[in-house]
């Protein structure tokens, strides 16, 4: 995203999924897309977790985080409103596994730098998300931070963890903090970070779009968040399938609404999942809405799953045949039709 400013602000639609004891990897190696074995402390990585049909219930970043004692212990960032639903239904698993899961008591805190090196971080944003004790332990952290660190690195600091946020290339560096550092009164519009988000191709399973896409088709597997080669875990089948045979005809696109336009959409949350037409061929759906924000330039960014053929042809609207334009973007990678 273009212009995006400094600042910080606490995630509160995020959570932190512990998974504890001395089969941790093995189990949610059992249960994810990714190859949870390769995990080292420092890289985190992008993976999902399917029905048996092979249609995505949660998307994650995972990393690992050894406990003081070396027992293995694994992280995962989810978003908050599907943590719950996503340790009880993993815990039916476990079965004999030496292994246990839990919601963290832990906090995620989104940061954007400024695009400058030398430029110094606005105070201010501080005070503004709602941190007071902390400011002074988060901005002597910042200062230890890479400028332009890979995706997805790990840095430990006294205040937790750093993993660098995918962005895009023209975008300032983003970074997840995840903290023991919590202040109940902290709030702030954390639509700008997710709009970033958005516009970085990242896709977040919430409640509302559970068990509706498969991996490919949220372009999970084009972020390196699916192994081909690990072995089983729920839906493998299917999704290897997709994979080896044909080609993937359905991908996730990034789309605006106009600021003119997002005033009258509902909030983001009431548009996931939400219908997406063609003006042109208006009598059936052609897409549905994966996740929505409203950005600092107060359009409407969108991610939605469409026809690959559809790009570039299809006049798409939002909710309705004569809905809001949505206007095409690109990702910052290549979603263009591969042999699956």
């Amino acid at each position: 995203m273009n212009n995006l400013p400094a600042f910080v602000s606490p995630l509160n639609d995020l959570a932190v999924i512990e998974i504890s004891g001395p089969d941790a990897v093995s189990f949610m190696q059992s249960q994810l897309t990714q190859d949870v074995a390769s995990l080292t402390p420092d890289h985190a990585v992008l993976a999902g977790y399917c029905s048996p049909k092979g249609r995505l219930l949660g998307t994650m970043v995972l990393w690992s985080t050894p406990k003081p004692d070396d027992t293995p212990c694994l992280c995962a960032l989810v978003k908050a409103d599907i943590a719950e639903s996503l340790v009880k239904r993993l815990s039916m698993f476990v079965l004999r596994a030496q292994a246990k899961l839990a919601i963290a008591n832990l906090s995620v805190w989104g940061l954007v730098l400024p695009t400058q090196a030398l430029e110094p971080f606005p105070l201010e944003s501080f005070a503004d998300a709602g941190i007071t004790s902390a400011a002074g332990q988060l901005y002597a952290a910042i200062e230890l931070l890479p400028v332009q660190p890979a995706p997805y690195s790990c840095i430990h600091t006294d205040t937790g963890l750093w993993i660098a946020a995918p962005s895009t290339t023209d975008s300032p560096t983003r970074w997840w903090h995840i903290s023991h550092i919590i202040n109940p009164e902290a709030q702030a519009d954390q639509g700008w970070w997710n709009a970033a988000d958005i516009a970085a191709g990242l896709p977040w399973i919430t409640s509302t779009i559970q068990d509706l896409f498969i991996p490919q088709t949220l372009n999970l597997e084009l972020l390196q968040g699916v192994s081909f080669t690990k072995g089983c875990y729920p839906g493998q089948e299917v999704v290897a399938r997709s994979h080896y045979r044909g080609t993937v005809k359905r991908r996730m696109a990034y789309g605006v609404v106009a600021a003119t336009d997002a005033i009258d959409l509902g909030t983001p949350e009431e548009l996931a999942g939400r219908d997406i037409y063609d003006a042109k061929q208006a009598e059936h759906p052609c897409g549905r809405i994966v996740n929505a924000a409203l950005g600092h330039d107060d359009q409407m960014h969108l991610l939605l799953e469409v026809q690959l053929a559809d790009l570039g042809i299809a006049d798409f609207r939002l909710g309705q045949p004569t809905g809001a334009v949505i206007t095409i973007r690109d990702l910052p990678y290549s979603i263009q039709a591969t042999s699956a």
